[in-house]
């Protein structure tokens, strides 16, 4: 059994039977035909995936790794706030005429900063600090920048991680451990999307720093399920989860800015059938 699908099925019946919902108060999404999207939610999740064991993608439906993949490149790599760069769609309904969402994800990441080795942006200086620095208690980036709040499409959902490196007895190399930070997260739609690709995105920084991938810590802050999602969660965590896949990264890639979605793959990755139609509070 995959244990990502453990700490799914665990997380959503907590929310379930011991949350608190927002029914009847003042709440700023809603359904397409106008109704409010209401939740039921717990505050302060805090789920940790060992990518030493296993990388985890759920099995209870499939998560779609390459355009996770593609996503996470999309604002690490690319540092880029248009949708004209990304090859999925999930992005559309946020863009202007242009394609841009703002001076969000993406942009924040490709501003430079000043810093006592000159000038930096936020991913370089994660690279650099984890080649230099490794032991520095102050490797993190941080998407959530108030000054720019007003010209942001959408506010930052997943906004800060932090890198910290420690030694495993029996390894000779660094083991790269993270946690990620989200002010807010949709469990149906949203959980194992972030989860898979923010554990590329380790496994990633690993390679190209000469360490090992090792925990990574997903710290939710409202954790939710909308009320039209609670069938399809309950239907969906009922289902017999299968054995977790395996993860390959292309070895050949030790820059991280020459990785493409196309170099990661999930290899006997076997699922129930894919969860359909589902509604998206807006």
């Amino acid at each position: 059994m995959s244990k990502a699908d453990e700490i799914f099925i665990a997380m959503c019946r907590d929310i379930l039977e011991n949350g608190t919902s927002t029914e009847g108060e003042k709440v700023r999404p809603h359904w397409e035909d106008g109704e409010s999207a209401y939740t039921i939610k717990k505050f302060g999740v805090v789920n940790r995936y060992d990518l030493s064991e296993e990388f985890p993608a759920l099995t209870l439906r499939k998560t779609a790794i390459k355009s996770a993949t593609d996503e996470v490149l999309w604002i690490w790599q690319k540092k880029s706030n248009n949708i004209k760069d990304l090859h999925s769609h999930i992005w559309d309904e946020w863009a202007d005429e242009d394609g841009s969402i703002g001076k969000a994800y993406g942009y924040q990441m490709g501003v430079k900063h000043r810093y006592k080795e000159g000038m930096m942006d936020q991913v370089d200086r994660v690279i650099y600090d984890l080649k230099n620095n490794p032991f520095s208690r102050r490797i993190m980036t941080n998407l959530y920048v108030h000054a720019d709040l007003a010209e942001m499409n959408l506010y930052p959902c997943a906004y800060s991680m932090t890198f910290n490196c420690t030694v495993k007895p029996g390894e000779d190399r660094l083991v790269l451990n993270a946690i990620l930070n989200q002010r807010s997260q949709d469990v149906l739609t949203a959980n194992n999307w972030n989860v898979c690709q923010y554990a590329v995105l380790l496994h990633m920084l690993a390679q190209v720093c000469g360490m090992v991938p090792g925990e990574l810590v997903h710290v939710i802050a409202d954790a939710h399920i909308y009320d039209r999602h609670i069938p399809i969660i309950r239907e969906l965590i009922e289902r017999e989860p299968y054995p977790a896949p395996k993860f390959t990264l292309n070895p050949e890639v030790t820059d991280f800015y020459a990785f493409t979605r196309d170099d990661v793959k999930l290899e006997d990755y076997q699922t129930h059938e894919q969860v359909k139609d589902i509604p998206v509070a807006i």
